[in-house]
């Protein structure tokens, strides 16, 4: 038990690449309430290289014993998308709480699989969608909430990254089989995930994609497109990892009553009466060369609130359903792009 009262979990990480850092670092803030009974990866090379790095944490070569492990409650999965699936429904047949990095897995359909074995399970299932986790993320979501900014007018979203050629070099990154999409699946989905948490449903899409000369990959690195919002009201979204040397990604809401502009972790509001109010964000968000080079404090309060729903028995905030509206959306996109139409955005 916890010093707060709260029981303190056992936790298992799955996966050791290069995304496990700002879940170790969150984790050993939250060691009051969570334990890491264990860390797994297939790969003996790195299994001795994470030893070397954490030699205080325990390592796992055995996957089904750490599965048949009672006392671990829960997984925290950080394995490439393709694999999602298949240890989120191990999991569920174990009876573990599961909280997965994006994307749930390489598509709706098997994304809807993974959340489907959860719910039979009666168990609690995550996404790590951090970004709806920042400060200025909470506060314009509050404002909206509560009308300030009145009914949406439109919604912009850019994220114009960069990604060196050479972070495509790794076998699998950036193809269908590994990854299920490009820019869009595996970088933009953070800030479409906030967008759309902020919006509401988009209704309509427009899309061009397409692969640019700088990289070498099987996917899209840029799009563009036009949305048309449940309400009625129009957007734009601007999607890229060829921007160098990377930049901020800007959330745009205009509303009846006030503007609302999030770049990177950064909010500044205008409103038509003449305020202005302004709550400060860390610009490193990610989007150069280093993948790597944010704050974990969003993903420390994604974990918290991991753990706050397993003690309350209710949903995580980004559960899995509502991890859904994100990925129905990037499939629209693709969609409009390959039948160079308009595609409606399955509710």
């Amino acid at each position: 038990m916890s010093a707060a009262g709260r029981p303190r979990r056992r936790l298992a990480v799955i996966g050791l690449g290069m995304v496990v850092k700002p879940h170790l670092m969150s984790l050993a803030d939250l060691a009051e309430r969570a334990e890491v009974a264990a860390c797994y990866t297939p790969s003996a090379e790195r299994r001795a290289r994470f030893a070397k790095d954490h030699p205080r944490l325990p390592l796992a070569g055995d996957l089904d014993a750490v599965l048949a492990d009672a006392s671990i409650e829960a997984f925290i999965i950080l394995t490439p998308p393709n694999s999602h699936l298949d240890l989120i429904s191990r999991c569920a047949a174990a009876g573990k709480h599961v909280l997965v990095e994006k994307p749930l897995d390489v598509s709706v359909a098997r994304a809807r699989q993974a959340i489907a074995a959860m719910e039979m399970a009666g168990l609690r299932l995550g996404v790590v969608l951090q970004h709806r986790f920042r400060k200025a993320s909470l506060r314009l979501k509050a404002l909206l909430v509560g009308g300030e900014l009145g009914p949406l007018i439109s919604g912009s979203a850019g994220i114009r990254w960069w990604r060196p050629p050479a972070y495509f070099a790794e076998p699998g990154r950036g193809t269908r089989a590994r990854d299920g999409g490009g820019v869009l699946l595996t970088q933009a989905i953070h800030t479409l995930d906030l967008f759309l948490s902020l919006t509401g449903a988009v209704s309509e899409v427009g899309a061009f994609a397409g692969t640019t000369r700088l990289h070498r990959m099987e996917t899209e690195d840029i799009v563009g497109a036009a949305l048309r919002f449940a309400n009625g009201a129009i957007g734009t979204l601007d999607a890229t990892t060829a921007s160098y040397p990377g930049f901020p990604e800007r959330i745009e809401i205009v509303g009846e009553k006030a503007t609302a502009v999030l770049a990177g972790g950064g909010l500044e509001l205008f409103y038509q009466d003449g305020r202005r109010e302004a709550v400060a964000g860390a610009q490193a968000t990610g989007g150069g060369a280093d993948p790597m080079a944010f704050s974990h404090e969003a993903h420390r309060a994604a974990i918290t609130d991991f753990l706050d729903a397993i003690d309350a028995g209710r949903p995580p905030r980004v559960s899995g359903a509502a991890a859904l509206a994100v990925h129905r959306l990037i499939e629209a996109l693709l969609r409009s792009a390959r039948e160079a139409r308009t595609v409606a955005v399955a509710g």
